[in-house]
């Protein structure tokens, strides 16, 4: 259950971010935030506060942006996936590609582009030393590929018999890291042109990670010209249906534990985890929300499911074998086979570089990560246990639960 828990604690996460873009598309028919994304989006939407006492600030328009996006969620939950989100996934994400070749082509035109480029470029590798970055890249590259959050349980069910299993993981590990490298040529671009417009290093432009599509991409769209008015809003539209797609492949593992655990119907669930998760949400629709996602983006792309990765190698090497899954992997692999050092990486590469990396970073954030910040982590993760353990020792009113996960 504690993986259950933290995925639910992902997928309000996601809501939060989906909130903030069902606002921007409305925005992006009219430029609507302004000659200054960057003030508009931390000063202008979010109010931000890094005080608590910004949680006393309540922001109605995000509040409605997040309450209409679950809605949608509890909506499209109830319907057949394949034929309803997935035909218009079909359209709309290839579109998003199409749109971000575009964007980077652009971005690479814009007076200053070359100083974001070289910012990208020049690395500090003296960084390489830092746990932190560490924890940070495998927190990207884990999240990007929704490792750990048991969302591959979720699209496996419409994986076909005959499935090239080993080429069809490389590839999508190989396109992802191709298009967020490719996406940071026009991200960094923008940040330069940013740099030029403001006189100030690219470094002190953007504070959180999470709220640089909110920044970026508008700085470019305001310079665009008419077309912005055709690309923005497709572009932040395929961000939603991305944002959508995640919450809902994040939310059926759960839902699929809960049913199965309490004897629940799939539409009670569902309806359940939606009404719980607007409401815990709303802690977002305040000025201290902005501050707080950060804080959690923290705690779950460099904490949760770093240690949650150790915890899955060690059960699906160790307590599963995955030895077992050698022979039945390569009979469905046309090209490409895995032996022996594929075990090596997953028992032992991958959990103890994983373990040495944490542990660094958990030393990292204590003593260097600000009171506050190591406040919230700790509530953070107080509230993950409590509900884990809630979940667990709570009577199952389905007494063959176990044994409706194993059959799956």
């Amino acid at each position: 259950m504690v993986f259950a828990c933290a995925v639910f604690m992902i997928m309000i996460y996601y809501s939060a971010i989906l909130g903030w873009d069902g606002i921007y598309i409305i925005l992006s028919f009219f430029k609507g935030w302004g000659a200054d994304p960057n003030t508009f989006f931390t000063t202008t939407l979010l109010q931000s506060s890094e005080t608590i006492s910004g949680i006393t600030t309540f922001i109605p328009l995000i509040a409605i942006a997040m309450l209409l996006g679950w809605v949608l969620i509890w909506f499209i939950s109830h319907k057949d996936l394949e034929k309803g989100l997935g035909k218009v996934s079909k359209l709309l994400v290839p579109l998003l590609f199409i749109i971000m070749i575009f964007i980077v082509a652009f971005s690479l035109t814009l007076p200053g582009a070359s100083i974001g480029l070289a910012e990208l470029f020049s690395p500090d590798w003296s960084l390489l030393g830092n746990f932190n970055i560490w924890m940070a890249a495998f927190g990207q590259i884990i999240f990007s590929l929704s490792l750990g959050m048991s969302i591959a349980f979720t699209y496996a069910s419409y994986t076909k018999n005959d499935a090239d299993l080993i080429t069809n993981t490389i590839s999508i590990a190989v396109a992802n890291c191709a298009f967020e490298n490719f996406a940071a040529l026009g991200v960094f671009s923008i940040l330069g042109y940013m740099s030029l417009q403001s006189a100030t290093p690219v470094a002190e432009l953007v504070t959180q990670g999470t709220g640089l599509v909110f920044i970026a991409y508008p700085t470019v769209f305001n310079v665009l010209g008419t077309w912005a008015y055709v690309i923005g809003p497709a572009f932040f539209l395929t961000v939603y249906l991305a944002g959508l797609t995640s919450i809902l492949s994040t939310v059926e593992p759960l839902s699929f534990s809960i049913q199965n655990k309490f004897n629940l119907t799939r539409s009670k669930t569902m309806t359940i985890l939606c009404v719980i998760g607007a409401v815990i949400s709303m802690m977002y629709a305040t000025a201290f929300g902005g501050y707080l996602l950060g804080v959690v983006d923290t705690f779950i792309n460099q904490i949760a499911i770093l240690i949650a990765i150790v915890g899955e190698c060690i059960v699906f090497a160790w307590i599963f074998k995955a030895e077992k899954l050698i022979d039945f992997l390569n009979k469905r692999s046309k090209s490409i086979k895995i032996g022996k050092w594929w075990l090596v990486i997953v028992k032992y590469i991958l959990p103890i570089f994983i373990t040495i990396v944490w542990i660094g970073g958990m030393i990292d954030v204590v003593n260097n990560g600000s009171p506050e910040q190591l406040i919230f982590t700790i509530i953070t993760a107080a509230v993950l246990l409590i509900a884990t353990l809630i979940l667990t020792l709570a009577p199952a009113k389905n007494k063959d639960w176990t044994k409706a996960d194993e059959r799956v």
